[in-house]
């Protein structure tokens, strides 16, 4: 089975590599990423003059409910906005609703992503004065609340180190990591059709890869924000728009046939991807889960390297070509650089500023890696017993 072509991309270099050890302590051979290539001489030689104007940028369409919540919120945000009582919501009204794993709860998920969404894309028919509507607020910080308690029932509170102790502490939580190894069953064993399902399932969060964790940099000072802003500076293509983690994935996207436009798949990917997605914008949104913001970053890229060559692999196995995978490539190189600088200068340098929050690191990436490998788990389960990962489109709660 082929895969459709991608689309070119304009000719550049890749990215540079280099480091000095001395600057960050770090151990020698450690490999550091230097600006991308510089820019052609004259920008007419980066783009033909007459190259067509990229398309007007469109904001996704609300999905479709998955239960009570879900059904008369977005009744709501399609009105122009207004104060609303929180007992005309089942919020309130139905307990009952959070008996259930809240991780796992479609309709609570997509409420809760649909509420974030708000401060990134948003949506189209939406006003964009719901972002800050007290009623709506009230609403999130409900949810909220119930996500926070799931993920505290389902998140082993990991030992407070000491703050000089934060890079080993991390390093020992992700080598404890346990879980399916997805990233091998996809390098070696995936059909075309499951690497696409992993690849909607990763679009939610990999179409606007770093915004939740570029909440941060405001929130720090000294060398903990110089480390978030290099290692954000490389995910949004060192200012090259053709280089950007996002933009490489559409590639991927592209390259395997797939709609590469923001939220195509937000209807098909179930409640743990929307809750992986939402953990992000949980802890970039509030102050005090700065820690737990640098935590999970960290965790997150000291965890990606190796599967990305694998997925690299797996893509090209299927007959990928260079431009397809360049994605994976990208990261296996560059997030062997992040690692270390999350680890050391953002999460020790948090933790030697604030040693009281160096237990909230720790929990950051505990939070990470426990959403992934209930992701794993989900994925692996479905295709193990012969049925797609993904959801019908327009199923409701339970489906």
């Amino acid at each position: 089975m082929g895969i459709a072509p991608v689309w070119e991309q304009p000719p550049g270099g890749r990215m540079t590599y280099g480091f000095e050890a001395s600057d960050r302590h770090e151990p020698p051979g450690t490999v550091r990423v230097h600006p991308s290539p510089p820019a052609p001489e004259h920008p007419k030689d980066a783009e033909p003059v007459n190259a067509a104007p990229p398309p007007p940028v469109r904001a996704p369409e609300l999905p479709a409910a998955r239960g009570p919540i879900t059904t008369l919120l977005f009744e709501r945000l399609v009105r122009p906005p207004h104060r609303f009582g929180l007992f005309s919501l089942p919020l309130m009204s139905f307990p009952a609703r959070f008996a259930g794993p809240v991780l796992m709860d479609e309709d609570v998920q997509l409420a809760l992503f649909v509420c974030y969404e708000l401060h990134y894309q948003g949506f189209r028919g939406v006003d964009e004065r719901w972002e800050w509507n007290l009623s709506l607020l009230e609403v999130r910080e409900i949810l909220e609340t119930r996500f926070e308690e799931g993920l505290a029932r389902a998140v082993p509170c990991p030992p407070v180190p000491r703050p000089q102790d934060t890079r080993r502490a991390l390093a020992e939580l992700v080598s404890a990591a346990e879980g399916p190894d997805l990233s091998v069953f996809l390098q070696r064993q995936a059909d075309l059709a499951q690497f696409r399902e992993f690849v909607a399932h990763r679009s939610i969060y990999h179409l606007k890869e770093a915004d939740p964790h570029t909440w941060g940099i405001p929130r720090l000072r000294d060398r903990p924000k110089a480390a978030l802003v290099e290692i954000q500076s490389d995910e949004y293509g060192g200012g090259r728009a053709e280089r950007m983690h996002s933009a490489l994935f559409r590639t991927t996207m592209r390259g395997l046939g797939m709609d590469d436009s923001y939220g195509a798949y937000l209807e098909r990917v179930p409640a743990v991807t929307l809750a992986i997605s939402n953990a992000m914008s949980l802890f970039g949104l509030h102050r005090r889960h700065l820690g737990a913001l640098l935590g999970h970053l960290a965790a997150f890229e000291m965890t990606s390297s190796v599967p990305n060559g694998y997925y690299s692999r797996g893509v090209r196995r299927l007959g990928g070509d260079e431009e397809t995978a360049r994605f994976y490539d990208e990261h296996v190189q560059a997030d062997a650089v992040h690692e270390q600088i999350a680890a050391h200068d953002l999460c020790g340098g948090f933790a030697a500023q604030y040693p009281a929050r160096a237990g909230d690191v720790l929990y950051g990436a505990a939070c990470c890696l426990t959403l992934d490998r209930l992701f794993a788990e989900h994925v692996m389960g479905s295709w193990h017993a012969g049925v797609s990962s993904l959801r019908e489109a327009g199923a409701t709660t339970g489906s």
